[in-house]
């Protein structure tokens, strides 16, 4: 007999325990098997009641902020618009900067007149000056509405903007203007308020040279301190001020040379600040730090490079590079510190590397007509515009930086005071590049009317054999500039026109057009074989154009 059967038999009240444990134990388990199972379904709702209400949520946030709240205003840009003052004279100078705030760069220039515009009732005897005076004055970039204009001084000499001005706990920004006949002006560039205005030190009879320099920091301030240079008895002498407040720090600093105007701040490798200037037919040099101890006496915050020191044999100006004739350009290439210099003589360009002053590649020429600007030709590789020539023997040549190798030439005739080229980049990481040059290019019936207009030609790298007509131009201009309105957008170029001579006041005018709205109704010029492309086809190119902020 089975062991367990006779065990029953035996035990029979043990047996029916038994049983009856074995029958609790699954009763207890199927009653845990059916609260878990219970748990697993209230937690399967619940997850599936917060998955429709964080997407529910979801969707009210994107109608509301889709159809409910507003968008921010964009400001319309108007394809074209134009400021006129009559009986005014203007002056060689435009910046652009954003100054309302509605991401449109907007335009600064000068201009000298008895009264300002007649919707703010300014004059010069508001700010006690004598008239006719000098008013700054700020247009908006999207209409050419005027967003501040200030009477500064009777006449100005320099002046920079966008300089770093702490107000507080905040940094603001303010053009910077050297009156004459003795005066440093500070605007805030977003109001047009006057913040300081200081007796400047360079006597009447001193030449002012330009530009208006920016210096580290001397007095602890926390703003970028000003430099200016005089030319007083064929002598330069150096002045510096607070960029704060526009007191001068010290007292006049001679640098022991003559020199002209042109100069630039140049930074070496180590971080030494020296001012490379033009004196008779070389490249001087002087030290920062030198002109900072001989007009306060103190140590100042300048390093000192040991290579640039022993050139000038500890001395505060020295010639550094001897030039083919009169030094007329100074020109840093962009990049870093200790960036190149190219340095334009009456007879040759010379690249010169930026810590040695050793030259890199010279190009003879003939006469370089105005300061090289510098672009893209090949796409992220730096090009150099340079003029050579004058007048209907001008010729265009764009140089590969690095090699001097000629990318592009062409002739372009021009008139006498022609306004300066400028480059824009583009998506494709090239450049595209505006000239100033005679209206009747590659036309068959020249007239003596039209030829004696201002033309604007752009050019693009990827059509070389073609330029584009814009916009003619019968006015003088005193200066010009193409320039992104909004990043990556509004490509438009700038007018700035007046009477040619400041003793005969006349009709002054601002004028902006978008350059993509002047594609459609250009001239196609042909250079040569320029391709079976359709007129029209070009232009479509063109349009297509898109721009791209600079870093």
């Amino acid at each position: 007999m089975d062991n367990k059967d006779l065990e029953a038999e035996i035990h029979p009240l043990k047996n029916e325990d038994r049983k009856s444990q074995e029958n609790l134990g699954n009763q207890l388990k199927n009653e845990d098997n059916l609260k878990s199972t219970h748990l697993q379904s209230r937690l399967s709702r619940c997850r599936t009641v917060a998955f429709f209400l964080s997407l529910f949520v979801c969707l009210l946030v994107v109608f509301v902020v889709s159809f409910i709240i507003p968008c921010p205003d964009r400001p319309v840009s108007q394809r074209m618009w134009r400021i006129d003052y009559n009986a005014a004279v203007t002056y060689d100078f435009l910046a652009v900067e954003d100054i309302n705030r509605d991401r449109i760069r907007d335009v600064l220039f000068l201009y000298k007149n008895t009264n300002g515009i007649n919707n703010f009732n300014q004059s010069c005897a508001d700010e006690g000056l004598s008239s006719p005076c000098a008013f700054v004055a700020a247009v908006s970039g999207a209409n050419g509405s005027m967003l501040w204009e200030r009477p500064v001084a009777p006449d100005v000499a320099l002046v920079k903007c966008a300089v770093s001005q702490p107000r507080g706990s905040e940094v603001s920004s303010a053009c910077i203007l050297v009156g004459r006949p003795d005066s440093v002006i500070a605007v805030d560039l977003f109001t047009g308020e006057t913040l300081w205005t200081r007796p400047g030190s360079p006597g009447g009879n001193a030449s002012i040279l330009s530009p208006l320099l920016q210096v580290p920091d001397v007095d602890g301030d926390g703003a970028p301190d000003l430099l200016i240079l005089a030319r007083e008895e064929e002598e330069v002498n150096g002045y510096i001020y607070s960029g704060s407040t526009g007191h001068q720090i010290g007292h006049r600093g001679s640098l022991g040379i003559d020199g002209e105007s042109g100069f630039l701040l140049h930074v070496t490798r180590t971080g030494a600040h020296y001012i490379l200037l033009p004196c008779a037919s070389s490249l001087c040099g002087c030290s920062v730090k030198g002109l900072y101890e001989k007009v306060t006496g103190q140590d100042g915050p300048f390093k000192k490079d040991p290579l640039w020191e022993n050139m000038l044999n500890a001395t505060t100006c020295r010639m550094l590079v001897h030039s083919a004739g009169a030094v007329r350009y100074l020109v840093r290439v962009p990049g870093k510190a200790s960036a190149d210099v190219l340095l334009v003589g009456a007879e040759a360009c010379v690249l010169l590397d930026g810590q040695e002053l050793t030259p890199r590649w010279t190009l003879g020429t003939a006469q370089v007509l105005r300061k090289p600007i510098f672009g893209h030709y090949e796409p992220d590789t730096l090009a150099v515009v340079i003029e050579n020539g004058t007048g209907i023997d001008r010729q265009i040549l764009l140089l590969d930086l690095s090699t001097r190798a000629i990318l592009w030439s062409h002739a372009l005739p021009s008139l006498p005071g022609s306004p300066p080229s400028s480059s824009l980049p583009t998506a494709d990481h090239r450049s595209a590049f505006f000239f100033w040059g005679l209206h009747e290019l590659g036309s068959a019936n020249q007239t003596e009317t039209r030829a004696a207009w201002h033309s604007l030609y752009m050019f693009h790298p990827t059509l070389p054999g073609l330029l584009l007509e814009l916009a003619n131009v019968s006015a003088n201009i005193v200066t010009s500039d193409v320039v992104l309105f909004e990043p990556s957008r509004h490509a438009a170029y700038v007018l700035l026109t007046g009477p040619a001579s400041s003793d005969m006041p006349g009709l002054v005018s601002v004028i902006k057009h978008k350059v993509r709205d002047l594609v459609p109704s250009s001239r196609v010029v042909r250079l040569g074989e320029a391709g079976p492309d359709s007129d029209q086809a070009i232009r479509d190119r063109f349009s297509r154009l898109r721009y791209r902020s600079e870093v």
